[in-house]
C-alpha cells in the first residue's frame, strides 16, 4: 500500500560491496514536521500550565513583585521586615559578593510573597464564587451586597482567563445537612402518594435520620474533605460505566442540524466542513483558547473539567465484576479501624468498574464507515491540518471506494450496540491481539468516528413531520450497527447533506456536546462556507495518501455474537417511538414579557400535559448543573410539586382564571427555587444517592434508602441551551436554526422529553416513549405539550372582564 511504502524513512540492503543506505526524504520531511508539531503542542501546553498556574495573578506580576522589592531595598526600606537578612544569613552561596548574595535574597523572597500573594487571590476568588445568594434575588431588586461582590469577581477575573484558568478557584460540592435534604424529599413526594403511604414513608425517613442516617453522612463529609466532588466520580461509575445493559438508546443521545437548510447537498463536502470544525474546536481546547463557560448574563464561570475528555476517547467494556467492599463487615471493627479502611477502600485502593474510559493525549486521524467498511482517514499531513477541500477529496475516495466489506465486516459495530458482557467477552478472545487489535486501535483511538450514512434525512417531502421523527431515531440508533456507540460521540452525515450526532454519556453532559455542536454547525455554516456547485473551498494536494481501510479477521464465534448483539439492539431500537415537533406559536420573548421563567413555564406544561396523557402525576426528572462547583456535573430538579399540581388540578377543574393565574404564579416560583437550590449544591437526588453508595460499602441495608432509588422517572425532561448566541445571525440568517438533540425514555411506561428554546419565537421539542407499553404514545403527548403551552399561554393574557360601576359600587 502507499502510505506503507511512504512511512518507511529509510531502507538498507547488504551487499558484497557493502551497505546500500536508501534514505526517503519525503518520509523524513514527514516525521521532522509531525515531530516540529508535536513539540509545538507541548510547549504550548507548559505555557498554558504556567499561565492557569498562577491564575489570577500573571507571570509578569513576578517580575513586579521583584523590581519593586530591589527597589525598596536600594531605597532602604525593608519590605521584607527583616526575612531577606534571615535569607542571606542561610544562603548556602558563599562565593558571591554582597551585593549578589543581597539581590539572590531578593529574588528568594519576592517569589515566595509572589506565590503567596497568588494563594491568597486564588483564596478570595473561592470565597468569592462560593457566593450563591445572587441566585436568589428577585430580578430587577438586586441587594448592595451581590453589586458589591460583582464588582469584586470581575476585578479578580480582569485578565483574560484559558479555559481551564479557573478550576483551582471553583469552590467543592458542599454536602447538604440531612435533615433539609430529608425534608425536602418528603415534600416532594407528597403530591404523588396518598394519606397513609406518606405516613409511611415519613416513619421511614426518620428512623433514618435517627439511626443509619448520621453515620452515613460523616462518611460522606470524609470523601467531601478528601475528593474534588463527593459525587461526580460515583455518578459516572455506578450510573453509567456499571450499566450491564445496552448504552444505545438507554444511554447515548443525539444532536440535530439545522431545521430548514442544509448547506450543501454534497455528502463529502459536508463532511469535509463539519470535520474541519471539529478539529478547529479540538485545537480551541488543546491551547485552552476557548473561552470558559459562564452563567447567562453573569460574570460566574462554570466548571470546564468535561472539556478534556471529548475527542480522542473512547468507553471500553470491562468484566462484570462484584464489589467487594460491600461484603465487609465493619460493624465488627473499631472505630479508628472502620475509618481507615474506608479511606484505603474508596481512595487509595477503588475498585474499576466494568466499563473504562479511555483516552489518548492526541490523534491525527478519524475513524470512517461506510457500507460495511472501515478506514482510517489521516486528517494531518507533514504537522499541518488538512484542508477542508482536501477532506472532502478523501472522503469522495472513500464514497468511491467499490471493495465490498469482509465477511462479518459490515456489522461488526453492533457489538457496542447490545450487552456489554458479551462485547467484553469478544473483544478479550478476539480484538486483543493481530490484525484485529490494530483495527481496532484506530477507531478507539480516533480523535471521533465518522458515518457516511446512505439514507437521506431531514425535513423534506411530503411527509416533513413524519420525517422528523425518522431523522431522530436515525441519529439515537441508526441501524444499530453503523455507529461505534462506545466513541465519546460520532457524527452522521446522510446523503443529502444533513448531518447530526450521537454522544456517549458517561464522560460529558448534554451542554458541554450542545457547545461542541454549535460551534461546528457556525464554523460550518458562517465562517468556512461553500462554493456555488457546493463543494468545500481550497485547495488539493493531490499527493495525498488515501483513506487506509481497516483489516479484520472475524471468525464464525464473533459473527454469531454479532447477530446476538445486533438482534438485542434492533429490538430496543424498533420498540422506541420518537417524535419531534418545533412549536411556532410564540416562544420566550412573548413569555418574558409575562415575568415568567421560560423554563419554569415549559415545565409546568408538561406537568398540565402529562396529567391530560395519564390523568395522573408522576416523579419528575429535570436535568440540572452543578457546574458552578469543581468537578460539578448534573442535580435533579423535581419539577412536579405540590404547587405545581394544585395548578394543575384547578386548569382541569375549570376554576377562575384569576384562581389560576395565582395558583400559576406560585407553582412558578417554587419551580425557579427549586432549580436554584439544585445548581447552588442544595438538591435531593445525588445526596440520597451517595449516601446510599456510602451504604453498600459499609454493607448495612437502608429500607428507606432502597425505596428512594428504586422509584421510576415516569417523565425525564432536560433543556438544552443555546450557549453561543454571537456565533448565529438570527437576523440575517432567521432559518438557520438548530433543532437541538433528545434522548430515549427512561423508565419503560413513560415519556423523555427534551426541549431546546430558540430565538424569541420558537421552542423545539424532542420526545420518546416505548411502543412496548400500550398507555404511551409520543405523537399524542406531543399533541398534548402543545394544547398545554397554548391553554396556559391564553389564561396568562386573557383580559380581565370588566365589573359594571353599580356592582363594583356594592362590592366596594
Amino acid at each position: 500500500m502507499a502510505e506503507a511504502h511512504q512511512a518507511v524513512a529509510f531502507q538498507f540492503t547488504i551487499t558484497p560491496e557493502g551497505i546500500d543506505l536508501r534514505l526517503s526524504y519525503q518520509a523524513l520531511s514527514q516525521i521532522y514536521l509531525s515531530g516540529l508539531r508535536s513539540w509545538k503542542k507541548r510547549i504550548s501546553r507548559m505555557k498554558n500550565r504556567v499561565i492557569k498556574g498562577v491564575y489570577p495573578a500573571s507571570p509578569s506580576s513576578w517580575l513586579f513583585v521583584f523590581i519593586a522589592t530591589l527597589a525598596a531595598m536600594y531605597t532602604r526600606s525593608d519590605l521584607s521586615m527583616g526575612l531577606i537578612a534571615k535569607i542571606r544569613e542561610h544562603l548556602p552561596v558563599s562565593s558571591l559578593s554582597v551585593q549578589g548574595q543581597t539581590v539572590v535574597s531578593v529574588l528568594v523572597f519576592s517569589t515566595l510573597l509572589w506565590l503567596s500573594l497568588i494563594l491568597t487571590l486564588r483564596f478570595c476568588l473561592k470565597l468569592l464564587l462560593s457566593y450563591h445568594r445572587w441566585m436568589f434575588e428577585q430580578h430587577g431588586h438586586i441587594s448592595a451586597t451581590t453589586k458589591l461582590w460583582v464588582t469584586l469577581v470581575r476585578l479578580m477575573s480582569g485578565r483574560k482567563p484559558l479555559l481551564y484558568s479557573y478550576q483551582t478557584s471553583l469552590p467543592c460540592l458542599p454536602v447538604p445537612p440531612i435533615k433539609d435534604t430529608l425534608e425536602r424529599y418528603l415534600e416532594s413526594v407528597r403530591p404523588l402518594l396518598s394519606d397513609p403511604e406518606f405516613q409511611r414513608m415519613t416513619a421511614l425517613a426518620a428512623q433514618f435520620e435517627e439511626t443509619l442516617g448520621n453515620r452515613l453522612q460523616r462518611y460522606l463529609k470524609l470523601k467531601a474533605l478528601w475528593a474534588t466532588n463527593y459525587v461526580s466520580d460515583w455518578w459516572e461509575e455506578y450510573i453509567y460505566l456499571r450499566g450491564r445493559g445496552p448504552i444505545m438508546v438507554n444511554s447515548n443521545y443525539y444532536g440535530m442540524d439545522f431545521l430548514y437548510v442544509t448547506p450543501t447537498p454534497v455528502q463529502a463536502a459536508r463532511a469535509g466542513n463539519t470535520i474541519t470544525a471539529l478539529l478547529l474546536y479540538r485545537r480551541k481546547v488543546n491551547s485552552e483558547q476557548l473561552k470558559p463557560s459562564r452563567v447567562p448574563g453573569t460574570v460566574v464561570p462554570l466548571c470546564a473539567a468535561q472539556c478534556e475528555r471529548m475527542f480522542n476517547t473512547t468507553r471500553t467494556p470491562g468484566e462484570e465484576t462484584g464489589n467487594e467492599h460491600t461484603h465487609l463487615q465493619w460493624n465488627r471493627l473499631s472505630c479508628q479501624a472502620t475509618w481507615f479502611i474506608f479511606i484505603f477502600c474508596l481512595f487509595l485502593s477503588p475498585s474499576l468498574p466494568p466499563d473504562v474510559l479511555q483516552h489518548w493525549q492526541d490523534s491525527e486521524f478519524v475513524a470512517v464507515f461506510h457500507r460495511g467498511r472501515f478506514f482510517r482517514l489521516w486528517v494531518y499531513n507533514a504537522g499541518r491540518l488538512l484542508s477542508p477541500r482536501e477532506i472532502e477529496y478523501q472522503i469522495q475516495r472513500i464514497l468511491d471506494d467499490p471493495s465490498m466489506p469482509r465477511p462479518g465486516e459490515s456489522r461488526l459495530g453492533a457489538l457496542t450496540a447490545g450487552d456489554r458482557v458479551p462485547w467484553y467477552n469478544v473483544r478479550k478472545q478476539y480484538f486483543s491481539s493481530g490484525v484485529n487489535k490494530r483495527s481496532l486501535d484506530c477507531i478507539e483511538k480516533a480523535a471521533f468516528f465518522v458515518t457516511l450514512d446512505d439514507d437521506e434525512q431531514g425535513m423534506k417531502g411530503e411527509d416533513p413531520a413524519g420525517n422528523l421523527d425518522r431523522y431522530a431515531k436515525s441519529l439515537l440508533h441508526g441501524k444499530c450497527y453503523d455507529r461505534w456507540f462506545d466513541k465519546s460521540f460520532s457524527v452522521v452525515v446522510y446523503k443529502n447533506g444533513k448531518s447530526g450526532l450521537n454522544a456517549e454519556h458517561s464522560w460529558a453532559d448534554a451542554p458541554t456536546v450542545a457547545h461542541l455542536w454549535e460551534y461546528t454547525l457556525a464554523t460550518d455554516a458562517f465562517q468556512l462556507g461553500y462554493t456555488e456547485d457546493g463543494h468545500c473551498k481550497g485547495e488539493v494536494e493531490r499527493c495525498l495518501s488515501p483513506p487506509q481501510r481497516l483489516s479484520w479477521e472475524i471468525p464464525k464465534e464473533v459473527q454469531e455474537q454479532v447477530s446476538v448483539s445486533l438482534s438485542v439492539a434492533q429490538a430496543l431500537a424498533d420498540d422506541v417511538d420518537c417524535h419531534v415537533f418545533p412549536f411556532r406559536d410564540f416562544g420566550k420573548g412573548r413569555i418574558k414579557k409575562l415575568k415568567i421563567s421560560p423554563d419554569a413555564f415549559i415545565q409546568l406544561a408538561l406537568q398540565l400535559a402529562y396529567y391530560r396523557d395519564r390523568k395522573t402525576f408522576c416523579l419528575t426528572y429535570e436535568a440540572s448543573m452543578t457546574r458552578l462547583f469543581r468537578e460539578g456535573r448534573t442535580e435533579t430538579v423535581r419539577s412536579c410539586s405540590n404547587q405545581s399540581c394544585a395548578f394543575v388540578k384547578a386548569m382541569e377543574c375549570g376554576e377562575g382564571v384569576e384562581q389560576c393565574r395565582r395558583l400559576f404564579q406560585l407553582a412558578t416560583e417554587k419551580h425557579q427555587n427549586l432549580y436554584r437550590l439544585a445548581m447552588t449544591g442544595s438538591g435531593i437526588d445525588r445526596h440520597l444517592f451517595c449516601l446510599y453508595v456510602v451504604s453498600k460499602y459499609l454493607g448495612v441495608e437502608s429500607p428507606f434508602l432502597t425505596e428512594v432509588l428504586s422509584e421510576p422517572w415516569r417523565l425525564s425532561t432536560s433543556q438544552t441551551p443555546v450557549q453561543q448566541l454571537e456565533l448565529f445571525d438570527m437576523k440575517n440568517h432567521p432559518d438557520f436554526i438548530s433543532l437541538g438533540g433528545g434522548f430515549g425514555p427512561v423508565a419503560d411506561d413513560g415519556y423523555g422529553v427534551s426541549y431546546i428554546i430558540v430565538g424569541e419565537d420558537m421552542i423545539n421539542y424532542h420526545v420518546s416513549c416505548k411502543r412496548s407499553f400500550s398507555e404511551t404514545d409520543s405523537h399524542r403527548f406531543g399533541v398534548h405539550i402543545r394544547q398545554a403551552l397554548l391553554d396556559i399561554f391564553s389564561m396568562l393574557t386573557a383580559v380581565k372582564p370588566e365589573v359594571p360601576q353599580e356592582q363594583d359600587k356594592k362590592q366596594q
